[in-house]
């Protein structure tokens, strides 16, 4: 049995409203930025990082590392703990972001589906992926 197609009608369908549980910021340890988000979230104090191997730092240096990360779009907000993501904060049994109107564009366009793991299973732990675009920022068919 095949899977049914991953595109953003299927995906519309099984997603609920935010319930303002604070999952989706306590999930991700990584949020993929864009490049003109990556300044605004170093002055607010968050994390940012990129996904390198000991084995690339070995070869070359942190800055050309970073200047290519940069060039392919691997920028992250970065959660360090398991405590989420540095802008949530909670209110009254309820989870807010600090900076939602502020918030990066994978952030905005988060769902949330809390029914199991499956999204897990298929989307990794990069959340990018549930704006309902493929890992080249098109849109998914």
């Amino acid at each position: 049995m095949t899977s049914p197609p991953l595109n953003s009608t299927t995906l519309n369908t099984i997603f609920s409203d935010c319930r303002q549980c604070g999952a989706c910021c306590k999930r991700y340890r990584r949020i993929r930025l864009q490049p003109e988000e990556v300044p605004f979230i170093k002055r607010m104090g968050g994390y940012v990082g990129m996904n390198l191997s000991l084995n690339e730092l070995r070869g070359h240096s942190l800055k050309e590392l970073t200047a290519a990360a940069k060039a392919r779009g691997e920028i992250y907000m970065v959660h360090p703990d398991d405590k989420g993501c540095i802008f949530m904060e909670k209110r009254n049994g309820k989870h807010f972001c600090k900076i939602y109107h502020y918030r990066p564009r994978t952030c905005r366009g988060f769902r949330c589906n809390l029914a199991d793991n499956s999204f897990m299973d298929i989307l990794g732990d990069d959340a990018i992926w549930l704006l309902n675009q493929n890992r080249f920022g098109l849109d998914l068919e």
